[in-house]
């Protein structure tokens, strides 16, 4: 497959690096989810053989180690934890049907990105882990650490400047108020004395060593030759890397890139970013802390983005519940069993139905959504009447079978194939210009061809999706394919065009009123 995904990414998951791990989130998803169970008996066997310990005993049995402890007694096992919680989001999230279109990490957590879309094996993703650390304590380790400052990359390097160490590096760009430093313990005090001295904050980085400096070039051949002795398998999802600022590619050396990672800054803001600019409207953090969502909303605040975290503890509540419910809701994730999905499909496996879910889910909420704010409407009239029966959207025929109806406010259409002589785009485009104006009460002017409609015009996905599901009925448009993507079709321009190809394929109707 190509590396880069179709146009109109709309979920992007994250996987998060140092201090990215939260052991009491971890241990709450634990009593839920088997999916954490499985995945860290897999790192148990390779723990095992490189350090004659179970790193899941270590993180689950009494000791119940959290960050702090693991870096003060088992750095390993710190990067190991954190490896872990990534791929147990990952493969939580899978298992509720929820699927990503890119996947992204942060430093560690681009170890993490690539096993989950299945360059390397999970058990060879804890190897490359291990070798990670032991490459630098084998070069004689780094007397070092990293530093959170309260300042943009620009300021930062301005502040390096007047230090003038080599060694001292600006590691991460987390968004344009936060920038993560790296570098000799005894020159990162200089750089925090200064900083305070200019009312900069600074926060201390949990991490066993200083990543992404040029100290650590002594160790990257070393590591490059090792990750090259393992088995490289294509990508099955695209993966963007902050700090190559692209997506890995299928002709890519993967061990020479992740080695590179050892001196190269990660570029984290630039990368959402980029990720936004591209249709990513919810964030998904795959792992502890909640350190990654919070960061995105930073760099997107003001957008209607969603940036959600997963293995974190916030506000006395695992963060995950919320997130899933909030995937749900978005058609993102399959109902929970026992609620909807037991009642459209209780005979149907649980893994079935949430493969079904992550494909056409969002088919079935739009139609609810359309039918019941017709019910509404209809109810509010005098007198509310039935709309199409609803296995219609449960289980979806071919598209000459099942066109939808139209919706229950619709006058009535044509029949099918009927569409009168000479009805064009520029027929269409007004009547669906009207339509979007009435609903959104706009002034019809504003609908202009290439017009965007979320940021000129402020109409959310949402509203996005539920406009666009009252055109379907309205034509007797069957339904979409499951590579859809609504970002794909963001102006009216586009909007219109993509209608009268349906009309022209599938011989749907066009209504009697533009309007009705």
């Amino acid at each position: 497959m190509s590396s880069n995904p179709s146009p109109g990414v709309t979920t992007a998951f994250l996987f998060p690096g140092q201090g990215g791990f939260d052991g009491e989130a971890l241990r709450r998803a634990k009593e839920r989810h088997p999916q954490i169970g499985r995945v860290f008996e897999r790192l148990d066997t390779v723990t095992e053989e490189l350090y004659g310990s179970r790193v899941s005993e270590v993180l689950f049995g009494e000791r119940k180690a959290d960050l702090r402890d693991l870096l003060d007694n088992d750095p390993w096992a710190s990067q190991v934890a954190i490896y872990g919680a990534g791929l147990a989001a990952y493969e939580i999230l899978a298992a509720q049907g929820v699927a990503p279109d890119v996947l992204a990490g942060h430093s560690l957590g681009e170890i993490t990105a690539l096993v989950a879309a299945g360059a390397f094996s999970v058990e060879d993703g804890v190897r490359i882990v291990a070798q990670r650390v032991a490459v630098i304590e084998r070069q004689g380790g780094v007397d070092g650490r990293m530093v959170a400052l309260a300042a943009s990359a620009e300021r930062t390097r301005k502040l390096l400047e007047l230090v003038d160490e080599p060694l001292l590096a600006v590691a991460t760009e987390n968004h344009d108020e936060q920038t993560v430093v790296s570098g000799p313990a005894g020159i990162l005090d200089r750089v925090v004395a200064i900083a305070g001295q200019l009312d900069v904050g600074a926060i201390e980085i949990d991490t066993p060593f200083p990543f992404h400096t040029p100290a650590l070039a002594p160790a990257a051949p070393e590591f490059a030759a090792y990750v090259r002795k393992l088995d490289q398998r294509p990508l099955n999802r695209p993966v963007y890397s902050p700090i190559l600022q692209r997506y890995y590619e299928p002709g890519d050396d993967l061990a020479e890139l992740l080695a590179e990672h050892f001196t190269r800054p990660v570029r984290f803001a630039a990368a959402v970013r980029h990720l936004r600019e591209t249709g990513a409207e919810v964030f998904v953090e795959a792992g502890g802390r909640a350190a990654l969502s919070k960061l995105v909303a930073k760099v997107t605040d003001g957008s209607a983005v969603r940036s959600l975290p997963t293995l974190a503890v916030t506000g006395g509540r695992l963060a995950l519940d919320g997130t899933l419910d909030a995937l749900r809701e978005a058609g993102l994730a399959a109902p929970e069993r026992g609620g909807l999905a037991e009642l459209l499909a209780p005979s149907v496996p649980a893994d079935v139905f949430a493969a079904y879910w992550s494909e056409r889910g969002h088919m079935v909420l739009e139609l609810v959504r359309t039918e019941l704010d017709a019910f509404r409407k209809s109810a509010e009239g005098g007198g509310a009447e039935p709309g199409p029966e609803p296995a219609a959207a449960v289980e979806p025929q071919p598209a000459a079978e099942a066109a939808p109806a139209p919706a229950p406010e619709a006058p009535a259409a044509p029949a099918s194939g009927s569409r009168p002589e000479g009805y064009g785009r520029d027929q269409l485009f007004e009547e669906l210009r009207t339509l979007y104006a009435e609903a959104l009460e706009y002034p019809e002017d504003v609908f202009e061809d290439e017009v965007q409609l979320e940021a000129e015009l402020g109409v959310d996905s949402v509203k996005q999706v539920e406009l666009l599901s009252r055109v379907s009925s309205r034509y007797g448009l069957p339904p979409r394919e499951s590579g859809f993507r609504l970002a794909t079709y963001n102006t009216m321009g586009k909007i219109t065009d993509f209608v009268l190809q349906q009309l022209n394929d599938h011989g749907a109707h066009t209504p009697a009123s533009a309007t009705g």
